[in-house]
């Protein structure tokens, strides 16, 4: 069962670009195997785990104020910026076996996705955590030797129960990557972590810890050439084109 590849209008400012997130599962709930590239707008999103915080709805009002609204997503995790340059890949498929049984295969099936799309534009990749950086986790997609790593994507994923699927139990599975394709990370880690400071958190992140695929093909010495968001995304597209979920 390959993916379709399918669009949404997530370029209204105005609009939350994560509602085609309800979309992407009501497909996976009805068995298809769907993909959705998108560019949301400046923003931030964070887990529904900070509204643990007494000051997210003012801190929230006052980043709308600046230009910056801050979504909230189903997935856990961490915050993570949005905005030009940065390129999210969701994926959406029906499985039968459980969060505990597969959460690994479905974050490597991501990656591996990801890793190869970034290989054919000349940038290697492996996962790892990398400590510094936002959102991180075990399966951050990082560029670089491993005891230097930088992550290049953050991964993410969500379970929802179909209700009353016959036989064995069936789940829609959303999985989900944000990568950096020409983003300042100067930029997005000052944003990130001035919200960060509003809610009293205590977290703060390091710009050195994170790169974009148009930083690693400089450091690469390889020439960056025109259009590197439309080639990125058309090497996601192809990857995803040429991939079928995990296997329950």
């Amino acid at each position: 069962m390959p993916f379709d590849l399918i669009d949404f209008d997530a370029t209204d400012a105005a609009a939350n670009p994560l509602d085609a997130e309800q979309a992407l599962l009501a497909h996976a709930a009805a068995g298809r195997a769907v993909a959705h590239l998108w560019e949301a707008p400046v923003s931030l999103v964070v887990p529904r785990s900070y509204q643990r915080y007494a000051s997210l709805d003012a801190a929230r009002a006052e980043f709308a104020r600046r230009g910056c609204p801050v979504f909230l997503r189903l997935s856990g995790g961490g915050l993570v910026p949005q905005g030009p340059g940065i390129l999210n890949l969701s994926l959406a498929f029906p499985l039968t076996s459980t969060i505990g049984m597969m959460a690994d295969a479905v974050y490597l099936h991501l990656c591996a996705i990801l890793a190869g799309a970034l290989r054919e534009l000349g940038v290697e990749t492996h996962w790892q955590a990398v400590e510094g950086s936002f959102c991180d986790g075990r399966f951050n997609l990082a560029w670089g030797p491993a005891d230097d790593a930088r992550k290049i994507a953050g991964t993410a994923q969500y379970w929802r129960r179909v209700p009353d699927s016959p036989g064995d139990p069936r789940y829609a599975v959303l999985a989900h990557a944000v990568l950096l394709v020409d983003a300042d990370p100067l930029e997005i880690n000052q944003r990130a972590n001035d919200f960060e400071t509003l809610i009293g958190s205590g977290r703060h992140y390091e710009a050195d810890k994170v790169v974009s695929v148009a930083q690693a093909l400089a450091l690469q010495g390889a020439d960056i050439g025109a259009a590197l968001p439309a080639r990125v995304a058309k090497a996601l597209a192809k990857a995803v084109a040429a991939a079928s979920p995990p296997a329950s």
